[in-house]
């Protein structure tokens, strides 16, 4: 199981030489096994995999969706792929209407006065399903099992399984040691790859610094470390980074996330990771 990087950031897309190190694009995930491809969200990220893949001719790939916030959803309009015809695609919606859910927003965010081109442009054909919690999903090599987790209006986790290795997707979670539910806990134990929000500083969180955060559905990198130990996860990915946060202060959030957990690292653009057992 092969794992790549393409959009890290969270709530909106930033640039410029003060985030070039760690990337600016929002939250995009791809992973692939034996010949099979799994995308997680289609962040501002997905753009870039879609050129990457626009070389190589159709593209054949599945795309699960986290939830449905902007950052989440947006790079979908920019997939080389989707226009294409031989391309085919597997869109799964968070929930159990999330077939239904994620078609619209799709469709909406298309329209007049957002964006210039139609839905009923693209020339891939497109099948959308439903990522419901707790019914996995097979694909290829893979399992994917979705998972319920704390956010505004709800998103989805997911666990991958292939090859004898573990990746686990968890973007826009408030979640803590203290509040680590006991089945999201046995879900994501032991997983080789933790992919783990960690948006906030402890003290942005509490709003020592700015307003705040408590509610707004991110973790802070103190706690997602917690976290990391708890379940007994190999290494740990933060994720989701703030657009406010320069390359030094990611740096800063991983020493002190290696505090608590020692394999912990910043997730970055293009960073590949190859989980083999």
């Amino acid at each position: 199981m092969d794992i790549r990087f393409w959009g890290v950031r969270g709530s909106v897309a930033t640039s410029g030489p003060r985030v070039a190190r760690v990337g600016g694009n929002t939250s995009c995930l791809e992973v692939t096994s034996q010949g099979e491809r799994l995308v997680f969200d289609a962040g501002t990220g997905l753009r870039g995999l879609g050129e990457e893949l626009s070389k190589q001719g159709p593209a054949s790939a599945a795309i699960f969706f986290s939830h449905l916030h902007w950052d989440h959803v947006q790079g979908f309009p920019f997939f080389a792929p989707s226009y294409h015809p031989g391309s085919v695609l597997t869109l799964y919606g968070p929930g159990p209407q999330g077939a239904e859910r994620l078609h619209q927003v799709l469709v909406q965010q298309m329209m007049p006065p957002s964006f210039p081109v139609p839905f009923s442009a693209l020339r891939s054909a497109i099948v959308f399903e439903s990522a419901t919690p707790h019914q996995p999903i097979e694909r290829g090599p893979f399992r994917v099992t979705p998972f319920a987790l704390p956010h505004p209006q709800g998103c989805i986790g997911y666990r991958v399984d292939a090859d004898g290795a573990s990746l686990v997707y968890m973007t826009d979670v408030e979640v803590s040691l203290a509040t680590l539910d006991s089945k999201v806990a046995g879900i994501i134990a032991g997983a080789d790859v933790l992919v783990l929000d960690a948006q906030y500083t402890p003290e942005e969180y509490e709003g020592q610094s700015g307003p705040p955060r408590r509610g707004w559905g991110h973790s802070t990198m103190v706690e997602a470390a917690r976290v990391a130990q708890a379940v007994d996860a190999s290494r740990l990915f933060l994720f989701h980074h703030d657009p406010t946060h320069d390359d030094d202060q990611v740096e800063s959030m991983v020493e002190a996330a290696r505090e608590q957990f020692t394999s912990s690292e910043a997730a970055r653009e293009g960073k590949r990771v190859s989980i083999h057992r």
